[in-house]
């Protein structure tokens, strides 16, 4: 199913779509699965990526992964330059470079510099994670 049309019925089911504080769209540009025995490292291509994005949204106070079957996550904000939200049910979480920061960030080293956030999905022992860009 679509992210856009994702997004829009969840937005339209909470009827709450303008009391928004936060919001987050990004598009991955590399996935890495890795199982313990193998990492497999792969380039996303642009029309592949529109699929699996990854969008977070704030709703009433609380946060959910919209791209991810709306999982509730919790906001972990340490006053640096990241965000980092966890799903709650402990499926995976998400890290954010905050926008006022990139520049700063992008000293750290070339991932910094090359990414906005990472997507980091936990599947049994096997894990999942994405690199992107903000939308």
């Amino acid at each position: 199913m679509n992210k856009s049309f994702l997004t829009f019925l969840f937005c339209f089911l909470t009827s709450v779509c303008n009391a928004q504080s936060f919001s987050f769209d990004g598009l991955p540009t590399v996935k890495i699965s890795e199982g313990g025995v193998e990492r497999i490292a792969e380039k996303i291509e642009p029309l592949k990526a529109q699929n699996i994005s990854c969008v977070i949204r704030e709703v009433e106070g609380k946060f959910f992964w919209v791209s991810r079957e709306n999982k509730q996550l919790v906001k972990i904000d340490a006053r640096g330059a990241f965000l980092v939200f966890l799903a709650v049910d402990g499926s995976g979480y998400i890290r954010i470079i905050k926008p006022e920061f990139k520049d700063a960030a992008s000293l750290m080293s070339v991932t910094e510099k090359s990414f906005d956030y990472l997507e980091h999905l936990l599947l049994g022992l096997r894990t999942v994670t994405y690199y992107g860009r903000s939308i």
